[in-house]
């Protein structure tokens, strides 16, 4: 029995859809139009759903005018749904990185608006270290005249200072512990004068470009 041409077409009709419908999946194409393409063998093909020979191009979708109703495709691999997927986290992880870099300038900003704040609070800051280095120094000072008032009386046992008694001993020991600390903290006090000052210089970097940026217009 010879089936009608019109029951052929749907059945040719279906098969096509069935092979080319998982690769355009992806974006779901746009319903009613006619389907225009150049395939690979530069023929020119329509059709009134997705054309299969084109699921590696871009169709259009036209109006039964002929314009250009809607764009599909053309449909990715695996491969290059995974490089697209990367792509857009990349972005999304500068975009990111970026508000926080403007976050930050907002806040450093907002926290010096002028060069004379700026400064103001990095004397302020060295202020406070210079203070600790004071006390540290008196310590080291107390320190030294009571090594000096042991080694007097460790005098009386030179030729044989294990002969000392163990309070004395012991207070040598201490003192020296003492004083290899005091000395180790004004070296770290020192570090953090120049971390202090790293700090600010590179702020000031920084805030002498926010100074003088133009202010952003309001949006309309």
């Amino acid at each position: 029995m010879t089936l009608p041409r019109w029951m052929v077409r749907f059945a040719v009709g279906g098969l096509l859809a069935i092979s080319g419908g998982i690769s355009l999946a992806q974006a779901p194409a746009p319903v009613g139009g006619v389907f225009t393409c150049i395939d690979a063998q530069g023929r020119k093909q329509t059709a009134d759903r997705p054309i299969p020979e084109c699921n590696d191009r871009e169709q259009q979708v036209l109006n039964p005018s002929g314009t250009v109703k809607a764009k599909i495709g053309p449909s990715l691999t695996a491969r290059e749904k995974a490089e697209l997927e990367l792509k857009e986290k990349r972005e999304t992880e500068e975009r990111a990185v970026l508000a926080e870099a403007r976050r930050r300038d907002r806040a450093l900003l907002n926290r010096y608006p002028s060069r004379a704040v700026h400064d103001k609070e990095r004397a302020e800051a060295l202020a406070q270290i210079d203070v600790v280095i004071k006390a540290a120094n008196n310590r080291s000072k107390e320190l030294a005249a009571q090594r000096k008032s042991i080694e007097e009386e460790m005098e009386f046992y030179k030729k044989d200072p294990s002969k000392a008694p163990a309070y004395v001993r012991r207070q040598l020991e201490e003192n020296t512990h003492s004083q290899t600390v005091q000395k180790q903290f004004l070296i770290d006090q020192e570090t953090e004068i120049r971390r202090v000052n790293v700090r600010f210089d590179d702020e000031l970097v920084r805030l002498r470009q926010l100074w003088t940026a133009p202010e952003p217009r309001p949006s309309r």
